[in-house]
């Protein structure tokens, strides 16, 4: 039997139970008395044993077997529940969703299950301990121990390095742990820890380092780092080639050991479990959930983007029709076509309906993150979740995962205080962190809130000013807003601002470029000692948009509604002058003009206004800016098309539209003018 026709639906739903099993132990976690959660947790893994073993992905199934012999364990008390055990299932889950992953990108979904499967075997016969945990996974130690003991720390090896270690070890390789530490006056941290590399990737292989390589090239790191290492040359040769590079001030050069110190545990009589489910069994979780199983069918995204991009062609001859129905003026024709018209809106709106999914999807992601995270950074943190069904464009859904969780990231580590700190401050030990989300108008917002120490904005300028970003002059008239504004600059990804501003800014170039990349736009304000808020705002679907239709001379352009506040009509003798740029005054604020003809180099017809000006009035967040134009077509539906590969980086230019007579008008990128 052929089992890829079920491959879509098998992965679909493991990532459905694999979502559910996070959010219950989370709940279980905090109420860990709450015998429902563990049978949820139960019955999503007993779903997801019986679908891996019938779609023959052996190691899932082994692992998730497992993991439910504990859970049986523990719903009907023959267990207690601690924190230690929650460890152990949740890294069980974690490499099933690798797994998953691997599933997903092709892959044949096998991993080394061995350490995981030892550790549940050992609850399960009551031989578990936090030692023995820490056995299990293969800590690497140097075999004698160095004279001063803080240099010869342990080094921790995941289950892939572990594995490499071993298989060089087999083929003559030595596996050794290496510690380098660079003078204190070194000023090109990340080039001499190259150096370090190439030669010694020269003479063996890097393994795993600590930090990360990312870290280290980047210099996010202080004066030391640490080298997992195989290679066949003589210990005293490797700390010779290290040594004899400048600026290094020593290195530490061990052979490590790589042995278990925890013996198969003795496996324990399995409790009678229920028949493997057929494949039909192990229904879409939606179905289960309302009980309306036959209610609810499955469709592929890419079927759906078919469907829109269909539709978007038929809005394109919609348009042409009710052209062509004004031009001939015949009013059985136009009230056919009006007809039409309202079908093809409702039918536009059923469509779209059909391609949004709730936020839910991308947030409840997060906290397993947030519980991860603050037991590294030895944080006490509440994540708050707020309109988590909000709903979204299937293609905005799948990009935001990433600014988010770098958002939330850095409320985390470089937000939110230490409990100590916060202790001394009058705020309570435990912080927030508030995730929500809302619509308004055409537009849905995500707000990333933290209660933590709020950004330093002398710092934060002093650093803008060393690197250029802005000058003395733009400095002292900047307002708090525009300060912390600066965080999006990409001067501020740089080592230097970990340590000098907490890390703030750091890759929010990157978030900034991935939301503006949306149709969308993201802002940021802080009261120092209160917090920070970074505030998200995306279209509610990137196909189809509203938009004003303006005129260039023989040009036409479209200009997003959602970035408009006003148009409006201005005499000559209304625009003044302001620091060699054209102004005008709009309900008492000065909003530069920009010209389209300009920008655009459009050729002259000739015809010019010398009385008045056209201008739509367009935001940015605070900043205003009113496009010049000619005149003014009408508001209109419009179908975004993408340039794709062929243009690229063209400027303040989101796309191009096909309108009713068959012209081509640019859709204009209004964020980008105001820059």
């Amino acid at each position: 039997m052929d089992m890829n026709q079920y491959l879509d639906m098998f992965i679909e739903e493991s990532k459905e139970h694999l979502q559910a099993i996070n959010a219950n132990l989370l709940l279980l976690e905090n109420d860990p008395s709450n015998i429902a959660h563990v049978k949820e947790i139960f019955r999503s893994a007993h779903t997801l044993k019986g679908m891996s073993a019938t779609m023959g992905f052996e190691d899932m199934a082994s692992l998730t077997h497992e993991a439910e012999n504990v859970l049986d364990l523990i719903r009907n008390d023959k267990l207690t529940i601690n924190s230690d055990i929650m460890d152990v299932i949740f890294q069980s889950i974690d490499l099933i969703e690798g797994m998953v992953i691997d599933i997903t990108e092709g892959g044949d979904g096998s991993a080394d299950v061995s350490v995981p499967v030892k550790k549940l075997r050992a609850i399960v016969a009551g031989d578990f301990s936090v030692e023995q945990e820490i056995a299990a996974t293969a800590v690497a130690e140097p075999e004698a121990p160095a004279a001063d003991a803080g240099q010869a720390q342990e080094y921790d090896l995941d289950d892939y390095a572990l594995m490499v270690m071993e298989q060089s070890k087999e083929l003559g390789n030595q596996p050794l742990w290496i510690k380098v530490t660079l003078n204190e006056n070194c000023l090109l941290k990340a080039a001499r820890s190259y150096m370090v590399f190439d030669q010694l990737e020269s003479l063996g292989e890097v393994i795993k380092t600590k930090p990360s390589v990312e870290d280290i090239e980047n210099e996010r790191f202080e004066q030391s780092f640490e080298i997992a290492y195989v290679t066949m040359q003589p210990i005293e040769k490797i700390k010779s080639v290290i040594l004899n590079i400048s600026e290094i001030q020593d290195a530490i050069v061990e052979p490590i050991q790589i042995k278990e110190k925890v013996q198969q545990a003795p496996v324990a009589k399995e409790p009678a479990a229920p028949a493997p489910q057929k494949a039909q069994e192990a229904g879409p979780a939606a179905a289960r959930k309302t009980g309306a199983g036959g209610k609810t069918i499955r469709v592929d995204i890419d079927r759906l983007d078919i469907l829109m991009n269909l539709f978007s062609e038929l809005v394109i001859d919609r348009g042409r029709l009710e052209q062509l129905a004004r031009e001939i003026g015949k009013s059985e024709l136009q009230e056919t076509v009006e007809h039409m018209s309202r079908i093809s809106g409702d039918l536009q709106n059923i469509i779209l309906t059909m391609r949004m999914v709730p936020v839910e999807q991308v947030f409840n992601r997060f906290p397993r993150m947030i519980r991860d995270l603050q037991k590294d950074l030895s944080k006490k943190v509440n994540l708050e979740i707020f309109g988590a069904e909000t709903e979204l464009d299937r293609t905005v859904i799948d990009e935001i995962g990433d600014p988010l969780n770098h958002l939330l990231r850095n409320s985390l580590d470089h937000g939110i205080e230490s409990p100590a700190d916060r202790k001394k401050a009058g705020k309570p030990e435990e912080g927030t962190i508030e995730l929500r989300a809302f619509h308004s108008g055409n537009h849905v917002f995500i707000e990333v809130k933290d209660d933590g120490a709020g950004i330093n904005k002398e710092k934060v300028l002093k650093k803008a000013l060393e690197r250029g970003v802005v000058t003395q002059a733009m400095a002292d008239s900047m307002s708090d807003k525009q300060i912390h504004e600066l965080l999006f600059a990409a001067g501020f990804s740089t080592a230097d601002v970990i340590s000098d501003i907490s890390g703030r800014g750091v890759g929010l170039d990157v978030v900034k470029s991935k939301i503006e990349s949306l149709g969308g736009s993201v802002g940021v304000d802080s009261v120092r000692g209160q917090g920070t808020t970074f505030l998200i705002q995306l279209p509610l679907t990137l196909s189809i948009i509203s938009a004003m239709l303006v005129q260039v001379q023989n040009e036409k352009y479209a200009v997003p509604l959602s970035s408009i506040i006003e148009t409006a009509v201005f005499k000559k003798e209304q625009i003044m002058m302001a620091h060699r740029q054209k102004v005008i005054d709009f309900r008492g604020r000065v909003v530069p003009l920009v010209s389209l003809q300009d920008i655009f180099q459009v050729p002259s017809n000739g015809n010019q206004n010398d009385d008045e000006v056209a201008v739509v009035i367009v935001r940015k967040g605070e900043k205003m800016a009113g496009l010049v134009v000619d005149s003014f077509i009408g508001q209109q539906e419009i179908v975004l098309k993408s340039f794709g590969k062929y243009l690229v980086n063209v400027f303040a230019i989101s796309g191009a539209t096909i309108l009713g007579d068959g012209q081509v008008a640019l859709i204009i990128d209004c964020n980008a003018l105001i820059k």
